[in-house]
């Protein structure tokens, strides 16, 4: 599968050397242009290449990886209609995330009830969104082994079809995507501060 970032901080590095590892292909892309990602993707190695913001969005899933006071711009200028977008943000109010209790208090309290992903929703009109490689820090999935934790990776959205093709792709990582239900449900689960954030949980078996 081919899947783009919009943004080139530690959730690309990351997530994106699991997909390459996993055999998919990614695009990355920033606000300052491809040219300014050479060496990013060097680092990531074969199958990633730099793009613009449109090339990244051509993909199968886009992935929004930017930090939350940048998401408004980020998702400017694309027709996301019918596109699957993966929001893999936290809703930090400040430019550099505060993750004291006081800092996930007040960032959650700006958002008055609601869940982030729905407020993303909103600003990619007719995405196909999904929440999900969001709840927990990237530093503890760094293991890139076929022998890595199987670490669980919650995963929430309103399209079924969508979602379960995220599912999919996470799963084909060596981590195990887990759903939690629809956006204003599930995601109230997952996001920053909520019970299911900042967990290492690692899957072992399933009933059914």
């Amino acid at each position: 599968m081919k899947v783009g970032f919009i943004g080139a901080g530690t959730v690309t590095g990351t997530f994106g050397r699991h997909l390459l590892t996993a055999g998919h292909s990614i695009v990355v892309s920033n606000s300052r242009g491809p040219e300014t990602l050479a060496d990013f993707v060097a680092d990531l190695g074969s199958g990633a290449i730099a793009g613009t913001k449109q090339q990244a969005a051509e993909c199968d899933v886009v992935i929004l990886a930017t930090n939350w006071v940048r998401v408004a711009d980020a998702l400017k200028g694309v027709d996301w209609r019918g596109r699957i977008l993966v929001d893999a943000t936290n809703a930090h109010m400040d430019a550099v995330p505060d993750i004291s209790l006081a800092g996930v208090t007040r960032s959650r309290a700006a958002l008055k009830g609601r869940t982030s992903s729905e407020m993303v929703a909103e600003m990619a009109v007719g995405a196909r969104l999904v929440k999900s490689i969001s709840n927990m820090p990237m530093a503890w999935i760094k293991d890139f082994s076929l022998n890595k934790p199987r670490t669980v990776i919650f995963t929430s959205g309103d399209d079924h079809e969508a979602k379960q093709l995220v599912i999919e792709l996470i799963n084909s990582t060596g981590l195990v995507a887990v759903d939690l239900g629809f956006l204003a449900t599930g995601g109230a689960m997952h996001e920053v501060g909520a019970p299911l954030s900042g967990l290492d949980l690692h899957f072992v078996r399933r009933l059914r």
